[in-house]
């Protein structure tokens, strides 16, 4: 996510790093980088202008304060006018006053519009709410197919029919099932399209008008940059959206949509999807998405993700170890298949602040198998204690996991690191902060 618009920011800020002040010339150069990265990462060249130009403002005159650098101050520049361009806060989902709250979800072919509408069931299901999917795509082969083996696999209950030639009538009986089983929101799998064509723009906008929906969400193909801008203003002239939903967030979307369908539309970016699990969706936070554009990290996120995989007595226990500096190789595995849960282990690392720029590192899940593998064949006791393991030790266990013993050399090396990041991670979660109030340009005022 974001790997090429950050790489460009980042030798930006290194040019800036070698000056000792903010001046005219130096500023126009910068901001005339930016604008370059964000017009390769498929932003509108309108709103790419127009926020370099903010951007270019906002540094003219800024005082460079002893504590930070040149380079410093325009990140933070640079960030506060990403996360206005982003939406400045995360905009929630509405419920209805009376249940069953009503959601639209609507979309072309292809855009995961289905699966968005199951991960947002089970979203919803993991805050104590209780949700009822209609399978409302009468025209697409295995639509409702789809769906229903979506919602058994998350359990949660739907409706679908077979043969079914009116959409609406077919959402008003499986409302009126949703009211039998008590379930309090309604989400709807809409019929899509490969073009935005005037059939569906008006099947969308009389079912608009007979449902009355408490909210309509737009499902969009994050690699599609500006062209997802211009389905969202086709969609938006046919049916009252109230906000967007960018998929496929964890392959090799550029970042253009993410970045212009505010500025573009007003409305705001609800979920990011970062994977193709039903549990691989995120609220859309502009404060954090940003930081990640400008290869901050995402400490806030990475955490929340660790305790969706952790209980309340897990957690305990394994805060119980670091605190006595007892966590070992078990428990490095054991974290490691946790990460593995938590969503694409290049995605997730990338939340930590540098990762991004660190070029020589390539993890992949053969590299977890490899880790596993190595761990498995220790004996219980030199899992619990490392520093007993001696050359003839290392020869064993890479011989039995199917590894050298340079491999089994670079785990343990790692293994420290590791056991340090993770008791920093804890510390930080234990205390509320977010890493970045730590520096001078980010603390609280």
């Amino acid at each position: 996510m974001f790997e090429a618009i950050t790489e460009r920011l980042t030798q930006t800020f290194r040019t800036l790093a070698g000056r000792a002040r903010l001046t005219e010339a130096n500023i126009a150069d910068a901001v005339k980088e930016v604008r370059r990265a964000l017009v390769e990462a498929d932003v509108n060249y309108k709103i790419a202008k127009d926020f370099t130009e903010r951007v270019r403002e906002q540094a003219i005159g800024q005082e460079v304060i002893k504590s930070v650098t040149p380079s410093q101050l325009f990140v933070k520049i640079l960030y506060d006018e990403l996360v206005k361009l982003l939406g400045e806060r995360q905009e929630p989902l509405r419920f209805a006053s009376l249940p069953p709250t009503l959601y639209m979800v609507v979309g072309l072919n292809g855009a995961g519009k289905t699966t968005f509408t199951a991960k947002l069931a089970l979203y919803l299901k993991k805050q104590g709410r209780a949700p009822f999917l209609i399978a409302a795509d009468i025209y697409r082969p295995a639509a409702a197919e789809q769906l229903a083996v979506l919602a058994e696999k998350i359990e949660v209950p739907y409706y679908r029919e077979e043969g079914a030639t009116d959409a609406i009538a077919l959402v008003q009986r499986g409302l009126v099932a949703a009211k039998q089983q008590a379930r309090e929101v309604v989400i709807v799998d809409t019929a899509g399209r490969q073009t935005p064509d005037k059939d569906l723009m008006e099947e969308l906008r009389h079912m608009e008008a007979v449902l009355k929906p408490t909210e309509v969400l737009l499902v969009l193909d994050a690699m599609t940059g500006q062209d997802a801008v211009t389905t969202a203003q086709a969609f938006r002239e046919a049916v009252s959206l109230s906000g967007f939903v960018l998929s496929k967030m964890d392959g090799d979307a550029r970042g253009g949509a993410a970045l212009s369908l505010r500025a573009a539309t007003h409305l705001p970016i609800k979920f990011i999807g970062v994977g193709e699990k039903p549990e691989d969706l995120d609220p859309f936070y502009p404060d954090r998405i940003a930081s990640r554009i400008l290869g901050m990290g995402d400490i806030v996120s990475f955490v929340e993700r660790a305790q969706a995989q952790y209980d309340a007595e897990k957690a305990q226990k394994l805060q119980e170890k670091l605190r006595k500096n007892k966590f070992d190789l078990e428990d490095m595995l054991d974290q490691l298949r946790t990460l593995r849960k938590m969503g694409n282990i290049k995605d997730l690392l990338a939340m930590i602040p540098g990762f991004s720029q660190m070029k020589e590192v390539d993890i992949d899940e053969k590299t977890f198998k490899h880790i596993e593998a190595i761990i498995l064949s220790m004996t219980p006791e030199e899992r619990r204690n490392p520093l007993i393991i001696n050359g003839s030790r290392r020869r064993r266990i890479a011989s039995g996991s199917g590894t050298s013993v340079q491999q089994v050399n670079q785990l343990l090396r790692e293994f420290e690191q590791m056991r340090k990041l993770i008791k920093s991670l804890g510390k930080l979660h234990a205390q509320g902060r977010d890493p970045r109030q730590a520096h001078p340009l980010f603390r609280r005022k």
